[in-house]
């Protein structure tokens, strides 16, 4: 015979109170005041016969689903193509069921499209959201911003005045660039991961023109170069600088993903890397030590940004203004890729 579900009332027999009490216990809903002994008693008693009320019904009482929104910008051919969002996506997860969250994760065809944040928000009825890949474009932005939601951005958007997560990509790409111009290169390529349109990309690209600036290095239009997320986009790009008069003897990708599209395409061309060519990466990636040669590459802490924009959704979803932006740091990580011998610079 199957066992029969525990209910409310069973609860409040056991516990010798009525079944509104176990509910008000149960669901934390404001302004409920009740003794230390009682609620204790409520907890144990539903602890022992292995209670748990209904979510529909605790939202029903406390206003709230326990549900955050994580959305992705072009987020089909980020998940599919870069290794840096799943160690991000766990992060995130680990630390919102830490604070007894579920997560809902929307990969939007375009962070442009504000309706399909909207229809998240309102549909799925998600207490609080994070959106990851925030556009300078966006009209979405302004929009929750009148309606005062919840709202994390993964990625900075200077004077946008939402709560952001984020690493210093500008300083990342400048230690980067700085230490290809440190082993004596005076041609370097760069190769964006993303439009200009996304604050990291123009980060990273800002990070690799103060670089050569510093160094009174002329920054060629011809080794500006943009990809999008996938290898091939990286492969492409190289391809293109390979074919230029005078080729550059380095290049910094703005993310692992896209340097290893670029190795492979010096490869192809009969060149050696770091002989010929060397190759900085951004992201620190798994497999980015595993490269041929391993990849030089900026260490980002995916899962230490994913946990920490969790962290800081939970008090503006409860009623906290004054939540302050954070900016982890990185660690550019020398691998052979670059010709120097490895070591880690923080």
């Amino acid at each position: 015979m199957p066992r029969r579900q525990v209910t409310n009332a069973d609860v409040a027999r056991l516990a010798g109170v009525s079944r509104t009490t176990v509910s008000r216990v149960m669901n934390d809903g404001p302004g409920v005041k009740l003794s230390d002994d009682t609620r204790q008693r409520v907890l144990e008693a539903a602890q022992k016969l292995g209670y748990y009320p209904m979510a529909a019904a605790r939202s029903l009482v406390t206003g709230k689903t326990q549900r955050i929104g994580l959305v992705l910008g072009e987020g089909q051919h980020r998940l599919a193509a870069d290794a840096f969002f799943p160690v991000f996506l766990r992060g995130f997860s680990v630390s919102a069921h830490q604070h007894g969250y579920l997560v809902v994760i929307h990969l939007a065809k375009d962070v442009l499209d504000q309706e399909e944040c909207i229809w998240l928000i309102r549909k799925q009825q998600v207490d609080g959201l994070i959106l990851s890949g925030p556009s300078l474009n966006s009209p979405l932005l302004s929009r929750l911003a009148e309606e005062r939601f919840p709202l994390i951005l993964h990625g900075r958007l200077t004077g946008s005045g939402f709560t952001c997560v984020d690493v210093d990509n500008s300083a990342g790409a400048h230690q980067a660039v700085s230490h290809l111009i440190g082993l004596g290169h005076r041609r370097i390529g760069f190769i964006s991961n993303a439009h200009f349109s996304f604050s990291g990309a123009q980060e990273r690209f800002a990070g690799y023109t103060q670089a050569l600036a510093e160094h009174d290095l002329v920054h060629d239009s011809e080794l500006v170069k943009v990809a999008a997320f996938q290898p091939e986009g990286g492969k492409a790009a190289m391809e293109q600088m390979l074919r230029l008069p005078q080729r550059p003897t380095a290049v910094f990708a703005a993310s692992d993903v896209i340097a290893f599209g670029a190795m492979s395409a010096i490869r192809a061309a009969g060149l050696r890397i770091p002989e010929d060519v060397a190759v900085v990466g951004f992201d620190d990636i798994f497999l980015s030590a595993h490269a041929h040669p391993p990849l030089t590459t900026v260490r980002v802490p995916a899962y230490e940004l994913g946990q920490t924009a969790v962290e800081l959704l939970i008090p503006l979803i409860e009623g906290d203004k004054d939540v302050s932006s954070v900016m982890l740091e990185t660690e550019l990580i020398i691998r052979d890729s670059c010709g120097a011998k490895a070591t880690r610079c923080p």
